[in-house]
């Protein structure tokens, strides 16, 4: 009977495990991602700090927005390589709570940056002339700070419920990184309370920024359609439309991830739709948001014509 409590200090993460024959085609393209994504987020921030025409509280978020996709892929994508490359594909089980840590905390900070956001061009669009008073840059750091304490605190309780489980049964996680369903699938307890957390605190602490970002877009929407040149509401849409396809993607996957039914968990179908929101969210952010956008192109094609000239 004790032989069968014995308590689980290493997990293997299983990652692609399914698809063996698939690992030498795998392993280019997400180190390709990965590379582009890196590339693609820091030529944004690059831009922000090089072009003194960026300098406004809309691309200081984009900027932070972008550093925080650096790290968020630096946490999973690193790992899933290692997996993918060797036969070794354990995780320790304080790294696998650190791993799992650092995903959520960034998962909750970017929800209430992207809130943070869609308030930006709320009051850009609705509220012109108060504008730089209401998003001075005291305001700006004050949102983007809040951003990640939120996202910490909440980070910090589900990783600490989810550790504090006596895990004695598989140490078998049937996903690429530590995400918090598929870790609590290995408990050898009932984790009804875990599941409570997520769907009370994760469900509250996730309506504040939903409820900001939809009633920013439906008063942004009515905004401009009150406008009377085409042209203004063709720059209006564009200014917005960026940050409403990443909004999509994110709180799309997001909610389908964490607040379904546990019944309905289906592992293949939760490490695709994890790829979204930790690799391919990240990876296509950049383009999103640069090709939509003619000032971010501007800069970042500055930089490469500085560079030349070099």
């Amino acid at each position: 009977m004790k032989s069968n409590q014995t308590m689980v200090t290493v997990f293997i993460l299983l990652g692609f495990s399914g698809v063996i024959e698939s690992h030498v085609l795998l392993f280019p393209i997400f180190l390709c991602t990965f590379i582009i994504t890196v590339a693609g987020n820091l030529s944004i921030i690059l831009a922000y700090k090089l072009t003194p025409s960026l300098h406004t509280p809309m691309y200081f978020f984009l900027a932070n927005f972008s550093l925080m996709e650096i790290i968020y892929v630096s946490f999973t994508v690193p790992k899933m390589l290692l997996s993918l490359w060797s036969v070794c594909k354990a995780i320790s089980f304080s790294a696998c709570a650190i791993q799992m840590y650092c995903v959520l905390l960034l998962g909750g900070t970017e929800c209430y940056m992207l809130g943070a956001m869609a308030y930006d061009r709320y009051n850009a669009i609705c509220n012109p002339l108060l504008y730089p008073v209401i998003m001075s840059d005291v305001v700006c750091i004050q949102l983007i700070v809040g951003s990640y304490v939120i996202g910490a605190v909440n980070s910090l309780i589900h990783t600490t419920l989810t550790f504090s489980l006596p895990y004695c049964g598989s140490n078998q996680i049937d996903h690429f990184f530590c995400d918090l369903p598929s870790v609590l699938e290995l408990s050898c307890q009932d984790t009804w309370v875990n599941e409570l957390v997520i769907y009370v605190i994760g469900g509250f602490l996730a309506l504040g920024p939903i409820m900001v970002t939809l009633i920013s877009y439906i008063k942004i929407i009515s905004k401009i359609l009150k406008l009377h040149s085409s042209s203004s509401k063709k720059k209006a849409f564009a200014t917005c439309s960026s940050h409403f396809i990443v909004v999509t993607i994110f709180y799309g996957s997001g909610i389908f991830m964490y607040f379904r039914p546990r019944s309905s968990y289906r592992i293949s179908q939760n490490s695709v739709v994890s790829l979204m929101y930790t690799v391919i969210a990240p990876l296509l952010n950049p383009f999103i948001y640069s090709l939509r956008n003619q000032e971010v192109k501007s800069g970042i094609n500055n930089i490469f014509l500085q560079k030349k000239r070099i």
